[in-house]
């Protein structure tokens, strides 16, 4: 995992209480528990829950030189499937978590991830930012499939978020389309790719040329490695390490853009009928 800047002992301190907190904060044996699931020493723990977490993930941080620790600490504490009881708790946790998590550049998102860069402080500056991508991608005349993504909801935690969101719609299309359950390149095989001498399920083109050939298998390499960039490798790394600027959000779009203007071109070949290339 890449190195990222330690936190300042104010921040951490803030985010401590948070999460020590008396009402909605973690029990004592939870924070043990997680010390334990994430490698941390427990010096102090009979002392307060927060200045026990405290402690604890400040000499971590101090023993690594990085700040890496605490980041995967607050993955751990947040994440939604310890919450399936207690969702409230959940929300409320994280709204408070983000307000402090803030002054360290940080946003917690609703699946448990951080999101580093500058993010939107407030509502207000979350529309705005929406806005000024909405009204972007609409002089570039983009598929109405992907503005859905352009909201302040997605936006406040960065512009990955809308970008991930707008690729996960082209699964659900290509899903919609060939009546497929599968994901990411498993599905883009099933729906596009040549089986045993017979078309495939779905086809862009009619494949009457080398040419329409290849533009078929090309837009299958295209499809996967929109998967793969935004699909697979986040599902092992925080966010913090996948920063999107707007300039990047607004070419990445344009391109899920692209393959939804495709898919809606695509047509579902006949069943059973042979092809030899």
């Amino acid at each position: 995992m890449s190195k990222i800047p330690s936190f300042r002992e104010a921040d951490l301190e803030a985010i401590c209480s948070v999460l020590g907190d008396t009402s909605e904060g973690l029990t004592g044996s939870e924070i043990g528990q997680l010390l334990k699931q994430c490698s941390v020493p427990d010096p102090l723990p009979d002392v307060t829950k927060r200045h026990r977490l405290r402690e604890a993930l400040s000499q971590a941080q101090h023993r690594d030189g990085c700040g890496n620790i605490v980041v995967v600490f607050i993955r751990s504490a947040m994440d939604p499937v310890r919450y399936t009881r207690s969702p409230d708790r959940f929300d409320n946790l994280r709204s408070k978590l983000n307000e402090v998590l803030a002054f360290s550049g940080y946003t917690l998102s609703e699946s448990g991830d951080l999101y580093a860069g500058e993010p939107a402080r407030t509502l207000d500056q979350a529309r705005q930012r929406a806005n000024r991508l909405r009204k972007a991608l609409e002089q570039r005349k983009v598929h109405p499939d992907v503005l859905r993504f352009c909201r302040p909801e997605y936006l406040d935690e960065d512009h990955f978020h809308a970008v991930l969101e707008a690729t996960k719609s082209v699964a659900d299309k290509i899903r919609a389309i060939a009546g497929l359950t599968s994901d990411g390149s498993p599905l883009v095989d099933e729906a596009f790719g040549f089986k045993e001498g017979q078309y495939p399920l779905l086809a862009i083109n009619e494949f009457k040329t080398p040419s329409e050939h290849s533009e078929h298998r090309g837009f299958m390499s295209l499809l996967k490695g929109t998967f793969q960039t935004f699909r697979n490798p986040t599902a092992h790394e925080p966010r913090i390490f996948w920063p999107v600027r707007e300039e990047d959000a607004l070419d990445l779009l344009s391109m899920v853009s692209f393959l939804h203007r495709r898919l809606d071109e695509a047509a579902l070949t006949p069943t059973g009928i042979e092809h030899s290339e």
